[in-house]
Formats: C-alpha cells, structure tokens, sequence
C-alpha cells in the first residue's frame, strides 16, 4: 500500500484532516494506494508557505533561478525509469510512451522554460524629446496549477515550470486519479534546491481541494487543464474575483484527408493520432473526414492497421494500447460506443471491452474501435470522448470537408492532409481551431503558443505567451523635456 502526502513548505505532511482517497491501477483494476483527500485548510496552508517564500523567490537572481530548473529538468531524467514505471502503474499508458515522451517531454518543459527566462524582455519606446515608456513585466505572486491525468507529469510541469521560472510560487494540484509522479516530482524539486514553499503539491479531488484554490482570494491566476464542463465552472467561481486564467479545455479534432496527400505517411500517422495512449489525448483526431475518391481504401487500410494494434499489459514493450485511467471512464467510453450504434453507426473493428486474463483480468481494457455512418449532428460526433473511438466520413468538396470539420463547439486543434499548398493557405485560414497540423501531427515547438477557441478554451500556453500569463504587466513613462 503506497500512501502519499502532500508538499507543502518543502515537506510532505499528511492531510489536516486525515482522509485520504483510494488510488487504482488501471491495468488490474484493483487499489494500489492512497493519495491525501486534502480540503480548504491544506490548501491555506500552502498559501501561506507560497506567500512566506514569494518575497526572496521573486527576487532571486534569473541565472540562480535558471540554475535551479535546469536542476529539476536533470533530476527528472535521472529518475526516468523510476517516473516511466509510476506514470504507467498510474494512469494505464504503455511503458514505452512513458519513458519515450511522457518523462521526457516533462524535463524539456524545465529546461525550455530555465532557458527562456534569461530571454525574456519587455518592450520600451522612445517618445523624442518628450519621455521614455517602458514595460516591467513582474510575477503575480501565489498562482494556482490544475492538471489533469492523461499526460500528468508532462502537464503538470507544462504549468509549474514558466510559472516558477517568471517568479512566481506556486501551489500545484495534479489529478487524484493519477498522482504519483507529482508526488515524485516534490522529491526532485527538494533536491534539485529549490527553496520551501516555492512548489507546494497539494493532493484531492475538484469538489474540495482544487475549488478551495480556485475560491482563495489570495491566489491570483489559475491556469487548468481539463473538462470544458470543469472549465466553465471554474470561469463561474474566478472571473468575478477578477484572476486571471487560463483554461485549456475539451476537444473534438477533425483530420482532413485529401486525395492528394502523401498516403503511407498519412495512414501511418492517422493511426497515431486516433489512438495514442488510448485516445485520451486531447489533440487526438477522433473525427475523421476523407476524400471519396479514396474513402474506400483508406476505411480497408486504416480497419486493418487498427485490428493489428496490441493492447495489453501496460509494462510490457510491446503493446501499443494499454487500459483506460478508471472505471468510471471505462464505463463513460463504452456508453459512447453504444450511443454510436444507437444513433445508426456501423462498427468496422473493436467495439468490446477486453479481459486479459490473470492479474489484468480486472483491468480496463478496450479495443480501439472504428465506427462509420454518423452524421455530423448526432452525440457520437459532438461529444467528446475521450478514449480510443474514432468516426469515420467521406466529403466530395472542400467546402464541405471544411463545414464538417467546423462543426462542432470545440475548436483545440484540426489536422490537414494535401500536398496542395493554396488548399494549405485556404483552409489553414478558415479552420476553427488553435492549431493545425499540415501532414504532420503533435509535431510540437515550445515557443509556439498552445491553446484552442470555442468551447476548447481560453488563452494560451507555451513560449512567451506562458511567461506573459505569469506576469502582470506595468507601464513606466519617465518624462525627458527638463533640466
């Protein structure tokens, strides 16, 4: 039994209240520990270490401030393997996307951002003659992580590293369905020397822990990762205390496939996109539209492609699939796919649920499932999954490719397969979207902003888009025109 606690002042102490929830490994389906079912009372204790330590941190020099990211970014990759293996046993993802991009990605988000911080400048103008105007870009104070599970430690870090860096302290919760490599990462950070109460973890669910940090006053922006139907209620409780946020929410993908793609490397990809750590990526393309000169090879080629597709044991190399996060999403995804039929699609492969048998014979598992024949209006299409479910549509037209793929209330991302570069400038323009992916997908620059419209989201992150979130800007105008 592994019972975690929260990180709070450079510690780890337990709940103040002493109740804990159960953690599951999906792969078994059974209890492997407890995480902290932490309340408004760890939370404030947070604030006040965050608060306690914000002074000396905002004002620690950036080379010593750079130093110390760069520290964790080489701590989280000594500890690859051991983080690869707890993601995994946490979340259901194959070993091999752990340790290949999970861990990984998560160092490259420290020691993007220790790098970026010694870069970051403001802007000045010279008004001739009569003043000088510049811009101080200075931290907010206490600011507020949510991540969410399907990436933890890649999101989690994706949030705390330009928040750390821009000089703020902060106060991190990262999903209770999967909290372990955060855990880990309070480890990482106490080594790498990073002073107490700059990063405090705090474990629980949304009801309780991550409402009590969205409703306190003196945490001033949060920045989330997860449901649009989260989102909006977070939205409901900040905007009126005037916080800033940042909300990166749902999405509904559409890949657009055109006769005159590069077909082997687009099948390739397709295949990825629809089903990566089991579909539950928010960037997966899980609507996908192809032109009818091609449909029908396409449909045989990618239902081939997907049936040999390995699920299985998440810590062996070779499966490709692993187990969906929990139960109640295993049970949410199932209903999607009944949903589809009832709405009048036909299931080309998957579709069931699997038993693997022995110690994996409670785990959730699901084979990745192709379905065709529902129109762009019904639930199936509309909805967001979230799990290895993909829709399959044939279009005649651009403009129809373009109605489909525009028509639904998210907007995260699309990607767009052609080789017909006035097609590219057409559509890229016209796609309702945050990003857009051209013959390539999760082909990521971390300067780039991230983040969608409509119902995906508000604001964005990565780059300097990230360190200006962090910061609030103040204008300074130094008059000239005397002696």
């Amino acid at each position: 039994m592994q019972i975690l606690a929260n990180y709070i002042n450079g510690l780890h102490t337990p709940p103040r209240n002493g109740r804990y929830l159960d953690n599951f490994e999906p792969a078994t389906g059974k209890m492997y520990g407890q995480i902290p079912d932490s309340d408004a009372d760890d939370v404030q204790a947070a604030v006040d270490a965050a608060k306690a330590a914000f002074p000396a941190w905002s004002n620690t020099a950036l080379e010593s401030r750079h130093d110390i990211l760069r520290a964790i970014a080489d701590g989280i990759m000594e500890r690859l393997d051991e983080l690869a293996e707890a993601e995994s046993r946490d979340s259901g993802k194959t070993i091999s996307t752990a340790r290949n991009i999970d861990i990984p990605r998560a160092a490259l988000n420290f020691k993007f951002f220790a790098t970026a911080l010694l870069h970051f400048g403001s802007e000045s103008y010279q008004m001739p003659g009569t003043a000088l105007s510049y811009t101080l870009r200075q931290p907010l104070g206490v600011v507020g992580c949510i991540s969410p599970w399907n990436l933890p430690l890649y999101l989690f870090t994706w949030k705390i590293a330009p928040a750390l860096a821009a000089g703020n302290c902060v106060i991190g919760k990262p999903s209770e369905v999967t909290p372990l490599t955060a855990a880990l990462l309070g480890e990482i950070c106490q080594k790498a020397g990073l002073p107490p109460g700059v990063l405090n973890i705090v474990h629980g669910n949304g009801p309780r822990a991550g409402a009590s940090l969205v409703a306190h006053p003196e945490v001033k922006a949060i920045s989330f990762t997860g449901s649009t139907r989260a989102g909006a209620e977070i939205a409901r409780v900040a905007a009126p205390m005037f916080k800033k946020l940042s909300l990166e929410l749902g999405g509904k993908n559409p890949n657009l496939i055109f006769a005159d793609c590069h077909y082997e490397r687009m099948l390739e990809t397709t295949v990825r996109s629809s089903f990566n750590n089991q579909g539950q990526i928010c960037l997966c393309g899980s609507r996908i539209y192809v032109e009818k000169s091609i449909y029908e090879r396409f449909r045989a080629d990618f239902v081939a492609q997907v049936q040999a597709l390995k699920v299985g044991d998440p810590s062996h190399p070779g499966s490709r699939l692993g187990a969906v996060v929990s139960q109640a999403h295993f049970e949410k995804v199932k209903s999607y796919i009944q949903l589809a039929q009832e709405e009048g699609g036909k299931i080309l492969c998957g579709g069931k649920s699997l038993d693997l048998g022995g110690e994996l014979s409670g785990g959730w598992y699901l084979e990745p499932t192709v379905i065709e024949g529902l129109s762009i209006h019904c639930r199936s299409n509309q909805e967001e999954i979230f799990g290895p479910v993909v829709t399959l549509q044939p279009f005649d037209t651009e403009a129809e490719a373009l109605a489909l793929a525009n028509g639904t209330p998210y907007g995260l991302s699309a990607t767009l397969w052609t080789n017909d570069l006035a097609r590219v400038h057409r559509l890229t323009q016209s796609l309702q979207a945050g990003i857009v992916w051209v013959n390539t997908w999760m082909l990521r620059d971390l300067r780039t902003p991230f983040g969608g419209v409509k119902h995906s989201g508000i604001g964005r992150e990565g780059g300097w888009d990230a360190l200006r979130f962090f910061t609030e800007p103040k204008n300074v105008t130094y008059a000239t025109d005397f002696d």
